[in-house]
């Protein structure tokens, strides 16, 4: 499998806390990637730098081929990286399809393309993420688990190559929880898309993973096969709380 992403000794820090210090590991084409750790670990703030929100202090991300260290967001879009939030952020007073259509608009370089084209495509990724029924809804009043159905059909609108999936399991019950995963698990199939899967649940990647790493206090402590990590006597400390770096 070919490299897709390459984030090599990436460092943040906001004042005086780091937030981010010295982490580096490779996301291959295909792959499902997990990464996790405890409340605080740093697992947002990582993504933030590698989608754009923030920019890194010191190091180097390259995606495709492409330094993407000091590139704006919407540049690293068109390139191909998309996201979800772990506390969904629709437009409120957006119909849900008008939501995806946004999606549509902005991930593409496509001079020509028409309101109308647009529109057919999100209902497209609407139909995929089960929400046609929910299309003229807006977007406040969809239920928790509509709304991270819509961040994921409004993800994958952009045409992405890589999707950053954080906690999507965050304040669902089991069973919402299971069709989230499945989902998940059929957009990779269907799209061809690389994931980077944030979670806090570690049983949730244990059975979606190829690779799982592990941050801790912003640095990275562990990389490798799920059931390796899960096994490994440094993350079980960390989880139990009584880890120190």
């Amino acid at each position: 499998m070919s490299e897709i992403l390459k984030i090599d000794s990436v460092s943040k820090h906001f004042g005086g806390l780091m937030a981010i210090n010295d982490v580096s590991f490779s996301i291959n084409e295909g792959e499902t990637l997990g990464l996790m750790g405890p409340n605080g670990a740093g697992k947002t703030t990582l993504v933030n730098m590698v989608t754009g929100k923030y920019l890194a202090d010191s190091g180097n991300i390259q995606f495709m081929g492409h330094d993407i260290t000091r590139m704006p967001a919407y540049r690293r879009c068109k390139l191909g990286i998309s996201r979800t939030y772990q506390i969904p952020r629709p437009f409120p007073e957006l119909t849900a399809l008008m939501s995806v259509v946004v999606s549509a608009l902005y991930g593409k370089d496509r001079a020509n393309q028409s309101l109308e084209d647009a529109a057919t495509e999100a209902t497209h990724y609407l139909e995929f993420c089960g929400l046609f029924s929910k299309r003229n809804v807006l977007g406040k009043d969809l239920t928790l688990y509509e709304l991270r159905g819509l961040e994921l059909a409004r993800a994958l609108a952009t045409t992405p190559k890589l999707i950053f999936v954080d906690e999507v399991m965050a304040g669902l019950n089991p069973g919402e929880a299971y069709k989230a995963v499945r989902l998940l698990e059929r957009a990779k199939e269907e799209f061809g898309v690389t994931i980077l899967w944030i979670e806090h649940v570690m049983a949730a990647l244990m059975q979606a993973a190829q690779r799982v790493v592990v941050l801790h206090y912003g640095q990275k402590i562990c990389e490798g096969l799920p059931q390796d990590v899960a096994n490994d006597p440094y993350v079980i400390e960390c989880y139990l709380g009584s880890c120190h770096v």
